[in-house]
């Protein structure tokens, strides 16, 4: 009941507050974060609420144009929708929720689910592991259902759909929304499929966002994805941006490309389709005949952290790296501790890129499938390097997960030919070394950056008392 009365308040509060934002954003913006850090409940989430105030009272910042953006484009029932789900029920609500039974059970209860309703895709991406996937492979309604449910329970309200292709099922990602009301929804997408239609149906429920795949400009896109997928995805953004939809991009960088995708005139091309957010993830070499030639070099992926960092300081964009982000995320995310991955399959992996498991979603439920031998492997394991700039147990740690698949007796889940862990540990251990001299490098840099800013902090503060 305390929980429920804090939803339909907490909810109220964001409705009003975006109504009275809205009116007056330039004004009022500050004056609702101020209430904002008020209700917080853990210190961890007022101090976020201040840094995002610190970062958008100043009307020249990116983040200040972000916001108004978000205030003034988003069609109002998503926007109002979105921000309660989020704000409320996935942070105010869903985080103390997650830490209490984190160490009621002592297992990683995560911030999001990321779940593939289907195998089948209408592309075929080079590089792209769900080419190998069997494309009969689908989770039905009842189980998607099910999972949701088990989530929105362990306080966990924030689903995102991968695959394959998500919107393969649009029946199924619209119904799922309107059964969840008070989840957030987000799938990644070829675009390709996202029609007028399907758009009416994103706007009457409200809590469904995407990111549409792009590899950089039309010749590389269409050179991976296929002829046409370029303009295809450009032209469903600018369908979702003229209704008011929230959505992203999702890039993959990798030898060759990363001009292309950091580059100013893609982020600025990228803003001007309507996109809120970037999301990046490097290039992992997964399955048998993948190809580690494919990877970013060490200097690619120095460059790509730099410039994500830089595109956050100045462009109106909340930009992301998978990797590279481990800074901020302390470490690696996977296995649970922030998010797992659930295969169309069923299989219950610690991350989309990791494909071992040691139990199904199909015969285990959630709570289980966190407890499951693997799950507490990767519990017992993190952080898995205490340079944050190496936080993953695959491509920066091979040995970790060598070490967690072989104690939990977990099993390849890979379609086709089944990977050995062995065999992964090999392939791509070089490059774990290589990157390992350069993030080494990068992370001294960080953190005499870090010192020297506490300092100065410091002096200042001591100027003043004075």
């Amino acid at each position: 009941m305390f929980d429920y009365a804090e939803k339909v308040l907490g909810k109220a509060i964001v409705r009003q507050g975006l109504k009275y934002v809205s009116g007056n954003p330039e004004e009022n913006l500050p004056k609702i974060l101020d209430l904002g850090e008020k209700i917080a409940k853990r210190p961890s989430d007022k101090e976020t609420v201040r840094k995002v105030r610190n970062n958008v009272v100043d009307p020249n910042s990116n983040w200040h144009k972000f916001a108004t953006t978000l205030l003034t484009r988003i069609d109002p029932n998503i926007r109002e929708k979105t921000a309660g789900n989020f704000f409320v029920d996935a942070c105010l609500l869903g985080n103390p929720k997650q830490d209490q039974l984190s160490k009621k059970y002592d297992i990683n209860v995560p911030w999001a689910i990321l779940i593939d309703p289907t195998a089948a895709c209408n592309l075929r991406c080079v590089g792209c592991w769900a080419g190998e996937y069997n494309q009969k492979d689908a989770l039905d309604y009842d189980t998607l259902n099910r999972v949701i449910s088990e989530a929105e329970e362990l306080g966990i309200f924030f689903t995102i759909f991968s695959g394959g292709e998500p919107t393969v099922r649009k029946d199924y990602l619209i119904k799922l929304a309107e059964a969840h009301p008070d989840s957030v929804f987000l799938s990644f997408t070829n675009g390709t499929l996202i029609d007028d239609d399907f758009v009416k149906e994103v706007k009457r429920v409200g809590n469904l966002a995407f990111a549409v795949s792009v590899d950089g400009f039309e010749k590389t896109t269409n050179a991976r994805r296929g002829e046409n997928v370029y303009q295809r995805a450009l032209a469903a953004m600018e369908r979702m941006r003229d209704a008011g939809i929230i959505f992203g991009f999702s890039t993959m960088y990798m030898h060759g490309n990363i001009d292309e995708v950091g580059s100013n005139e893609f982020i600025d091309m990228m803003i001007e389709k309507g996109c809120l957010f970037g999301w990046y993830f490097t290039y992992v070499p997964v399955g048998r005949d993948s190809d580690p030639s494919m990877m970013a070099t060490p200097e690619e992926r120095a460059e790509m952290y730099r410039r994500v960092n830089e595109i956050r300081m100045t462009k109106p964009l909340f930009a992301i790296d998978f990797w590279n982000d481990g800074e901020y995320a302390h470490g690696c995310i996977a296995g649970a501790r922030r998010y797992l991955h659930i295969n169309a399959n069923g299989d219950v992996e610690p991350c989309a890129f990791v494909h071992y498991a040691t139990c199904n979603i199909k015969d285990t439920s959630l709570l289980d499938a966190l407890k499951s031998p693997l799950m507490m492997e990767y519990r017992r394991h993190q952080p898995f390097n205490g340079n944050m700039l190496r936080p993953c147990p695959m491509i920066d740690n091979p040995e970790m997960i060598k070490e967690m698949v072989h104690a939990s007796g977990a099993h390849s889940t890979q379609m086709g030919e089944p990977e050995d862990v062995d065999d992964l540990y090999n392939k791509v251990k070089p490059h774990s070394e290589e990157w390992a001299k350069k993030a080494d490098e990068l992370w001294d840099e960080r953190q005499k950056e870090i010192n020297g800013s506490a300092e100065a902090k410091k002096e200042t503060a001591t100027g003043a008392a004075d």
